[in-house]
């Protein structure tokens, strides 16, 4: 039997030990799984108390079970579920008799899900918000991946697909009678506007998005600067525990920290440098280049300087570069004077600064309040927002230029138009799911968990 029509089965529940657990078997065998540990099947969709037993007739578990005949279940297929008492023993015998029925098998990271997409029961966009819901460590995160698992962006996208072959139907139409005076010019001019309106909504969606693309990877914040100015003090500070090892003598920390941080429900990656100096130390060498590497990347940098010192502009700028897929303008940066408890804060220079003291806590809250404005800043509207991932603005954006194509042309011939229109239907259903979008389904679904 190919493995696509075996029955699978997860625990999809927590790891074990939990009070309790949950495992799925989806699949034509699911029913006679559940006949044969629990003797008979309950009534759809309505729980049920069983003594489940092995093939061997040996008792495993008092359970409650559900019976979710298809194609009306999550998957599309029969799907049966014990809920079990969560402890490793329990679920090792359990597991342990449903696979030793006949074509069962322990189910891949995300194949439940991949098999809901397989049989429609969402496409893509929902596909990829539920990953998204899965991994959310924020509410802002949360409720974004849930609004795709809803269909926001899916549901749209079906509509401008169904528009565009409409509005290819007249164009096409008109090719036909294309001996017949002015029938094409009359299919035309509401093709034409149709186009037109399309490409218009297609636009302001990309162009009102911003970045909350990045809202599922967070904003990347680098603590840089010279040795010894408290940069590890500071991020023990932001992450209010300490991650990082603090000491009075320069060079203590080698390696790249990150700490991920929830700020007003923004997701935000902080990272520790290593001091920037040049050094003959090797170690520290290979510190200090991976401190300038990760800084480039980042999308802001906290540049450390002591309260009466100056920073270095060379020192500065030198870490704020455009990379691929960056702004041309590349990240920013803020001055941030360190111990002002023990001396002056030093002149204001040009740009962002702050002063601080890293090791009692002053200013700290006004920087913080500074990130979580930059952080809305950066993401732009993320309510309502479309667009959740780099592969979903590609394809709206190679649908828009193939509108925006096919309104050029259409004068000169319907032909080319048909062609560009058709184009841009093709990307929306690559953005569904709908076709030739195998390359990418195995890069989406593994990243699911085992049981989802």
């Amino acid at each position: 039997m190919h493995p696509r029509d075996q029955t699978i089965f997860a625990l999809s529940s927590g790891r074990a030990p939990s009070a309790i657990a949950v495992v799925r078997v989806s699949g034509s065998q699911a029913g006679l799984v559940l006949t044969t540990l629990a003797e008979r099947q309950p009534a759809p969709r309505q729980a049920s108390r069983r003594l489940l037993h092995d093939g061997a007739g040996l008792p495993i578990d008092d359970a409650v079970v559900l019976w979710f005949p298809g194609p009306a279940s999550a998957t599309g297929e029969d799907i049966a579920e014990f809920h079990v008492h969560g402890g490793r023993a329990v679920l090792a015998a359990l597991l342990a008799a449903i696979s030793n029925i006949p074509n069962t098998r322990a189910a891949e990271p995300g194949e439940f899900t991949r098999r809901a997409f397989e049989n429609g029961k969402l496409d893509l966009t929902e596909a990829e918000g539920l990953d998204d819901l899965i991994h959310a460590d924020t509410d802002r995160q949360r409720r974004q991946a849930l609004r795709q698992l809803q269909g926001l962006l899916g549901d749209r996208a079906r509509d401008w697909r169904e528009r565009i072959i409409e509005a290819s139907a007249l164009i096409e139409a008109g090719i036909d009678f294309s001996d017949e005076g002015d029938v094409p010019a009359e299919l035309r001019a509401p093709a034409v506007k149709a186009i037109r309106a399309l490409h218009d909504e297609i636009t302001e969606v990309l162009a009102a998005q911003g970045h909350s693309e990045r809202l599922r990877d967070g904003l990347v914040v680098a603590i840089a600067g010279e040795p010894n100015v408290g940069k590890s003090t500071l991020i023990n500070q932001l992450s209010r525990r300490e991650v990082a090892i603090v000491s009075p003598y320069a060079g203590t920390t080698r390696d790249v920290i990150e700490v991920q941080l929830d700020l007003d429900g923004y997701p935000v990656t902080v990272i520790d440098t290593a001091g920037i100096r040049e050094t003959d130390d090797p170690v520290e060498q290979e510190g200090v280049r991976r401190a300038r590497a990760r800084a480039e990347d980042a999308d802001l940098v906290l540049w450390l300087v002591e309260g009466g010192r100056a920073a270095d502009p060379g020192a500065t700028q030198s870490l704020v570069k455009s990379g691929p897929g960056r702004d041309q303008s590349g990240g920013s940066i803020w001055i941030v004077r360190n111990k002002i408890d023990l001396g002056e804060a030093g002149d204001v220079g040009s740009g962002v600064e702050f002063g601080i003291s890293a090791s009692r806590g002053d200013g700290v809250p006004n920087l913080i309040d500074a990130l979580v404005k930059f952080a809305a800043e950066f993401f732009g509207t993320t309510e309502g927002a479309l667009v959740t991932r780099a592969r979903q603005r590609d394809l709206l954006r190679r649908a828009s230029d193939s509108l925006r194509r096919s309104l050029e042309l259409v004068e000169d011939g319907e032909e080319l138009a048909a062609e560009e229109l058709r184009a841009a239907a093709y990307a929306l259903g690559r953005l569904l799911g709908r076709v030739d979008v195998e390359d990418v389904l195995g890069a989406i679904f593994q990243k699911f968990c085992i049981g989802k």
